[in-house]
C-alpha cells in the first residue's frame, strides 16, 4: 500500500467513525449475530427417555477423521490376524434405497466409528470401495450378482470385483487410518433411510426419512490367512441365517458420515448474519451516497484525483471494519452458544477446529464482501434507497427464499449457485458427501457449492459492482 493510498484509507476511516449513525449501524449487526445465537441456544432443549426418565441423548460415534458418523450396518465377521483376504459372491441384494449396500468389510474391531475398508455392490450406484466413512471410489456400474474380494497387506487394503469370479478388476488400494494387527473381516449389509421430499405449507417442501431394510444373499465365501476360531459372529442392526454355505443377511442403518440431521451444528446458530448483512449494506451504501447527497464528493475527488483509489479506499475501509466486527461476534457466539447448546442436552455434531475456524472466518468474509458490493452499488447508483434495495435483493433475498421453502428445491439451489447468496455456503459446517444420501435442501444446511466457491461467486459480484461504480465515477465528476 502506497503512502498516498494509506492516507486516503485513513481519511475514509475517519469519515466512517465520526458519523455516529454509521458506527451504531455497524455495531448493531454483530450484536444481532451474538444475541440471536445465544437466544437460539438457550431456547433449544433436547433429551432422550430411558425407562420414563429424561436423560441426555447419547453422543454419536466419532470416525477416524474426527467427524460424527453412523456405524450401524449388519456385520457378520471373524477375526483375521495379519495379512489375508476374503472373497464372496453377492448373489442378490433386495433393497429400496439406491445407496443400500452389501459386501465385504475389514474393520479394526467392532467398536462403532473404528477404522475400516469395504468393497461393496450397491442397489443403484454400482460397485464401490470405501474406507473410514468419508472416502469413496467408484467401480463398475450395475447391481448384484457380483463377486467381491478384499485383500489386506500390511496397512494397505485392496478391493476387487468380478462378474464371474475368474477375471478380476481392481477398484483401488487404500490405507485406512488405524487397522491393528488383529481385525474383523466378513460380510455386511446396510441400508440408509429412504428420503422423500414432500410438499409443505406456502408451496414449500419438507424432507422426510423412512427406515428401510435391505437383504443380501452371499455364497462362495472364502477366507485366507490366519483366522483363529471358526464361528461367524454378527453385530449391528439386522439378522443372519445360513444354510449350506449360503448366508442371508438383513440389515439397516449405514456406515457413513452423519449428516446435519443428526444433531445441532454451528451453522444453525448463525441466523443473525442476515440481519448483520442488512445493517452492513445500509451503512456501506450510505457511506458512498452521502457524499453525493451533501455535495462533498467533489472535495474527496480533489483530495484524491485518481478516482479509482477513492472508491478502493472506501471499499477497503467498509470491508475491513465489517470483517472485524463480524468475526468478533461470530467467535463470541461460538464460545458462548455452543456450550449452552450442550448444557441444554443438545447433541452438537463435532467438527475439527480447522473446520470451525473456516466457518467463522468465511462467514466474516461473507459480510465483508457484501459491504464491498454495497460500496460499488452506491457509487454506481448514487442514491441510497435504490442501492440498498439492489444489494438486499442480490444477497439476502435469494438466501431467504431458498432456505424458507418458498421455492421448489431446484430453483432454490440454482439461486444459491448463481446469485451473490452463493457466499452463504461458507456456513456449512457439516460437509456433504456424494456417497451419502441427503435431501439437498438448503433449509437443512445443504448448499450446492463448497464454501470457497460460494465466496468466489460473491467476490465476482463485488468486483463487478466496483467496476460499475468506477466506470460511472470516471465518466464525470459527481
Amino acid at each position: 500500500m502506497s503512502v498516498a493510498f494509506g492516507r486516503m484509507v485513513r481519511a475514509e476511516w475517519t469519515k466512517l467513525r465520526t458519523v455516529r449513525a454509521w458506527t451504531a449501524g455497524l455495531a448493531a449487526g454483530p450484536l444481532a449475530v451474538f444475541a440471536l445465537a445465544v437466544a437460539t441456544a438457550a431456547g433449544s432443549t433436547t433429551g432422550c427417555g430411558v425407562n420414563d426418565t429424561a436423560v441426555a441423548c447419547p453422543a454419536p460415534p466419532i470416525g477416524p477423521g474426527g467427524q460424527a458418523v453412523q456405524d450401524t450396518a449388519s456385520f457378520v465377521h471373524r477375526e483375521l490376524s495379519g495379512d489375508g483376504s476374503v472373497t464372496v459372491r453377492v448373489a442378490s441384494l433386495r433393497a429400496a434405497a439406491p445407496w443400500a449396500k452389501a459386501g465385504l468389510l475389514v474393520k479394526d474391531g467392532t467398536r462403532p466409528g473404528a477404522s475400516y475398508a469395504a468393497v461393496m455392490v450397491t442397489a443403484g450406484h454400482g460397485a464401490r470401495l470405501q474406507h473410514d466413512f468419508t472416502e469413496d471410489l467408484a467401480g463398475s456400474p450395475g447391481a448384484a450378482p457380483r463377486w467381491l474380494r478384499l485383500t489386506r497387506t500390511g496397512q494397505d487394503v485392496t478391493g476387487a470385483e468380478s462378474a464371474d469370479g475368474q477375471r478380476w478388476r481392481t477398484l483401488g488400494t487404500v490405507r485406512p487410518a488405524g487397522l491393528g494387527p488383529r481385525v474383523r473381516v466378513g460380510m455386511f449389509v446396510a441400508s440408509p433411510e429412504e428420503l422423500s421430499v414432500e410438499g409443505g405449507h406456502l408451496g414449500g417442501v419438507i424432507a422426510r426419512g423412512r427406515p428401510v431394510a435391505a437383504t443380501g444373499v452371499f455364497d462362495h465365501l472364502t477366507l485366507r490367512g490366519e483366522a483363529p476360531g471358526r464361528a461367524w459372529t454378527r453385530s449391528g442392526e439386522g439378522a443372519m441365517t445360513e444354510a449350506a454355505g449360503v448366508y442371508t443377511v438383513t440389515g439397516g442403518g449405514d456406515i457413513a458420515p452423519l449428516g446435519p440431521h443428526g444433531g445441532a451444528t454451528l451453522q444453525q446458530l448463525l441466523s443473525g448474519v442476515v440481519l448483520a448483512l442488512i445493517a452492513v449494506i445500509v451503512v456501506a451504501t450510505v457511506f458512498v451516497t452521502a457524499e453525493y447527497r451533501r455535495g462533498l464528493i467533489a472535495a474527496s475527488l480533489l483530495a484524491g484525483p485518481r478516482r479509482g483509489r477513492v472508491l478502493a479506499a472506501k471499499a477497503v475501509v467498509a470491508g475491513t471494519v465489517s470483517f472485524a466486527g463480524a468475526l468478533a461476534a461470530l467467535v463470541a457466539s461460538a464460545l458462548v452458544a455452543l456450550p449452552l447448546l450442550r448444557a441444554n442436552g443438545n447433541l452438537v455434531l463435532p467438527v475439527t477446529p480447522v473446520a470451525e475456524a473456516g466457518v467463522l472466518a468465511g462467514t466474516a468474509a461473507l459480510v465483508a464482501l457484501t459491504a464491498v458490493l454495497a460500496v460499488g452499488l452506491g457509487a454506481w447508483l448514487r442514491r441510497a434507497t435504490p442501492a440498498v434495495i439492489a444489494a438486499v435483493a442480490a444477497v439476502v433475498l435469494p438466501y431467504v427464499l431458498a432456505t424458507t421453502s418458498l421455492l421448489p428445491p431446484p430453483v432454490g439451489q440454482w439461486l444459491l449457485r448463481v446469485s451473490p447468496a452463493a457466499g452463504f455456503a461458507v456456513q456449512q459446517s457439516v460437509p456433504a458427501y456424494p456417497h451419502v444420501p441427503g435431501s439437498g435442501l438448503a433449509q437443512e444446511g445443504s448448499f450446492p457449492l463448497p464454501g470457497w466457491a460460494g465466496l468466489a461467486v460473491l467476490a465476482a459480484y463485488a468486483a463487478l459492482a466496483l467496476g460499475l461504480g468506477l466506470r460511472r465515477l470516471g465518466r464525470g465528476d459527481a
